[in-house]
């Protein structure tokens, strides 16, 4: 069986009983903040300055030739902590790559976007620098649906990132080459 613990409680005065402080100490807390400047934005007239270091929400972009650089390794999808990504690989029906030298490209590529919670992991993890996070803050929409954006609309909101283009690289050294170089 518990012990109970008692703790004893002075009585309180009449100046106590009345919470006479409490409402004075209230009115001078608002009193102070009346008078400094105020902080409120008129949102859609004004916008938010981004600190540096913010992330934003998770694009695909494209490359300067306008080629989609997701090649559906599914790192992204696998590294993501509240499962937001949904990449379906190209399965017996391949999707044809939009680049030459393009292993494979994803199907269907879906990020919910009421899921994610903006940790930059995704980023972190992809080997094509396929996506980046934008300094994007107002994800609106009507419905659920709205919020899942699929590969169109994530290349269309992503754009085109000036970067490393691995595969164009490839290309030019499989082109050099006469023969398979591998000597057994």
């Amino acid at each position: 069986m518990r012990e109970r613990m008692i703790v004893k409680r002075g009585k309180l005065n009449l100046w106590e009983r009345l919470y006479l402080p409490a409402v004075l100490g209230g009115f001078k807390v608002t009193l102070r903040h009346f008078f400094k400047k105020k902080v409120t934005l008129q949102y859609p007239e004004e916008k938010w300055t981004v600190p540096p270091g913010y992330r934003g929400a998770p694009y695909l972009v494209k490359d300067q030739e306008g080629n989609t650089k997701c090649v559906a390794c599914q790192l992204c999808e696998f590294v993501c902590p509240p499962k937001a990504i949904k990449i379906t690989p190209p399965g017996s029906d391949a999707v044809p790559a939009d680049r030459p030298n393009a292993e494979k490209m994803p199907r269907e590529f879906e990020i919910d976007m009421l899921r994610c919670i903006f940790c930059g992991f995704c980023q972190e993890v992809c080997p094509e620098e396929a996506i980046f996070l934008l300094k994007d803050y107002s994800l609106t929409g009507q419905t659920r649906r709205e919020m899942i954006y699929n590969k169109e609309k994530l290349l269309a909101l992503g754009g085109i990132h000036a970067g490393q283009q691995k595969w164009k690289h490839k290309l030019e050294e499989a082109k050099s080459q006469d023969v398979f170089p591998v000597k057994s």
